[in-house]
């Protein structure tokens, strides 16, 4: 089914170029073969076959894949409420949306544009918390350092300023997921912020 809906795909978008095989075969880089056996269904291309072919129908390989990828939106929803898992341990949000994603990756619609902004979210939200701990400890040393000793108002209010820092932070996560899970359900584009791309 994907390789035939790919081999119509791929067979379109030559038509409408105007191009024959013969063409895209020369523009592409690739045997005639092979062109004729991607457009007969007969073969799944390798990920740089597609790319030469889509650079030879002036498109870009996200759109010939988008073509032959499957809609699941009750998979991407539930991806995305897999980092609810943070609750439970903050590196767990970001490791049990990876193994969905990776599970899936380029096979259904719209799940790479999502998993990766799942996954920086999750990352830079782990990351801020983390530096929120050090700051707090960095604060209370400097407290320290300016007293001389720590008083039990010290100690209070250090535990405050994390307590604070931490419910908000994990409203924030929560916000997003609950969020961005209505969207998936809309077919709306995700938004998660603050976000740092490591996975590019």
């Amino acid at each position: 089914m994907k390789n035939n809906d790919l081999s119509k795909k791929v067979k379109a978008l030559r038509t409408r170029k105007g191009f024959s095989q013969e063409a895209l075969s020369e523009h592409s880089g690739l045997s005639l073969r092979t062109i004729q056996r991607v457009e007969n269904g007969e073969t799944k291309p390798t990920g740089d076959s597609l790319k030469k072919i889509a650079n030879a129908l002036q498109i870009t390989p996200d759109e010939l894949i988008d073509w032959t990828v499957i809609e699941d939106y009750g998979f991407l929803k539930a991806m995305n409420l897999s980092a609810l898992t943070f609750i439970l341990f903050p590196l767990l949000g970001v490791l049990v949306p990876l193994i969905m994603w990776t599970s899936k990756k380029d096979k259904l619609k719209d799940i790479n544009t999502i998993g990766k902004a799942l996954i920086n979210f999750q990352i830079s939200w782990v990351l801020i918390l983390f530096s929120g701990f050090v700051l707090n400890i960095l604060w209370l040393a400097s407290d320290f350092s300016a007293d001389q000793f720590i008083t039990p108002s010290i100690i209070i209010s250090s535990q405050f300023r994390l307590f604070v820092f931490i419910i908000i932070m994990y409203t924030l996560n929560l916000v997003f997921i609950v969020l961005n899970t209505f969207k998936i359900e809309k077919h709306n584009a995700v938004f998660y912020y603050p976000k740092i791309n490591f996975i590019g």
